[in-house]
């Protein structure tokens, strides 16, 4: 496969590499969405939303996200910890080290230092801190420009926040109750799609239990939603409107207590002075820079969020879509390398582009398997407000499409509406 194109397609065993496929949108559509229609009816559909997701619905409020570059911890050894951040970054094929790599690094050596009982160890425990509590102000700051921008009313100029927030998540758990629940998975900090399934009416089960403060629970039982329909005893229905949540890298309302886990009530687009934001945010904030990364995936809570993701996707007839996510994070490849294995497992990606890593082209390359993949990569393709205008499918009217074209075709075809004549009816 050429991946020296600005916009990719590649549906089944087709590959196309279209120059500007915003001048054709409508040839596309027909191509896309009759394709994905199919993909998502699988028996089990998972999404994978990466930061380009929350990347994406700030461009459409006009917002900047919070940045990832690396910073300066201001103490002795300084340099090591930037050489060991440089070696996880290549390790991973992010390029440059970002503010992950950092403090994962920073905490390798904090842990060094604490075994030395050094006198640098408190330095170091709170430049983390300071690190950490700049990370969770950031996305806050991004929480917070997109919840500025959320009422925004809807104009002819385009998609709202609002509607391409709920455009998109309902667009994949618009499925039949008697399927499967969609399963979405993120590796995001911040709150979006809660924010977002709140706005859609959309009823989340996770591993946490409770009302005040909701407890995350080992015994993940397959807890799910039913109705008893009017005038039906004993035959109890799936509720529609319910999809699973698993935040892979934790979130910034998570919270750890000796032993306890537990979701805080911290309002989406807090500000960063609000008390449900702690000093300390190393010992409590339940981000995955408090793991070093990929080594201590095994650790709790994340032993339990990774094997819900593995025991989504690695199971016949499963679908996993990715949007937003860059393939940069190799505990997450490993799991859908291994899906890829199964024969009727299928992965989509969706995404602005590949460059300047190229981690998707590396990661298609590498589990060889081009007719279980769908590519959509481009500016065009991966930019939301067209994808969800052109090219995700609507499940929630294909029935009502479905029942008006039958209903035509058995009317007859050569009946002629605009004479008044009645219709023929066979």
């Amino acid at each position: 496969m050429d991946w020296d194109h600005d916009h990719i397609l590649h549906l089944g065993n087709e590959t196309d590499a279209p120059a500007d496929p915003g001048s054709n949108v409508t040839a596309y559509r027909k191509r896309i969405e009759p394709w994905l229609s199919s993909v998502f009816q699988a028996e089990h559909l998972s999404l994978l939303v990466g930061n380009g997701f929350s990347s994406a619905i700030a461009s459409v409020a006009g917002v900047r996200t919070a940045g990832m570059a690396a910073a300066k911890f201001g103490c002795v050894l300084q340099d090591k910890v930037e050489a060991r951040a440089k070696r996880l970054a290549s390790a991973g094929a992010r390029g440059e080290p970002n503010i992950e790599d950092l403090i994962s690094a920073a905490l390798e050596l904090h842990t060094g230092l604490t075994i030395l009982d050094h006198p640098d160890c408190g330095a170091w425990d709170t430049a983390i801190n300071r690190m950490l509590a700049e990370l969770a102000g950031g996305v806050l700051a991004t929480e917070r420009g997109i919840k500025d921008h959320l009422d925004q009313v809807s104009t002819s100029a385009g998609f709202t926040p609002r509607e391409a927030l709920v455009s998109f998540l309902m667009s994949f758990a618009s499925r039949a109750a008697s399927r499967e629940r969609l399963h979405i998975f993120t590796t995001n900090y911040d709150r979006l799609v809660e924010r977002g399934c709140d706005l859609a009416g959309l009823r989340i089960i996770d591993r946490f239990i409770g009302a005040i403060e909701p407890e995350f629970r080992s015994s993940r039982l397959q807890i799910d939603m039913h109705y008893l329909p009017p005038g039906i005893r004993g035959e109890p229905r799936q509720l529609e409107g319910v999809v699973r949540l698993t935040k892979l890298h934790g979130s910034l309302d998570w919270r750890s207590e000796g032993r306890r886990f537990y979701r805080t009530s911290m309002p989406f687009g807090a500000e960063n002075s609000h008390p449900s934001l702690p000093a300390n945010p190393r010992q409590s904030v339940l981000i995955y820079p408090n793991a070093a990364k990929d080594s201590e995936t095994g650790n709790y809570p994340y032993a339990d969020l990774f094997r819900d993701f593995s025991a989504a996707v690695c199971q016949p007839n499963s679908v996993l879509v990715t949007y937003g996510y860059g393939f940069g994070d190799d505990h997450v490849n490993r799991v859908i390398a291994d899906m890829l294995t199964i024969p009727s497992c299928h992965l989509v990606i969706i995404a602005w582009g590949d460059q300047p890593h190229s981690r998707i082209a590396s990661f298609v390359e590498r589990v060889g398997r081009p007719p279980q993949i769908t590519l959509i990569l481009g500016r065009h393709f991966g930019d939301l407000a067209n994808l969800v205008r052109f090219y995700l499918p609507k499940p929630a009217i294909d029935p009502l499409t479905i029942r008006m074209t039958e209903l035509i075709e058995r009317r007859g075809k050569g009946s002629d509406l605009s004479s008044g004549d009645p219709l023929k009816v066979p």
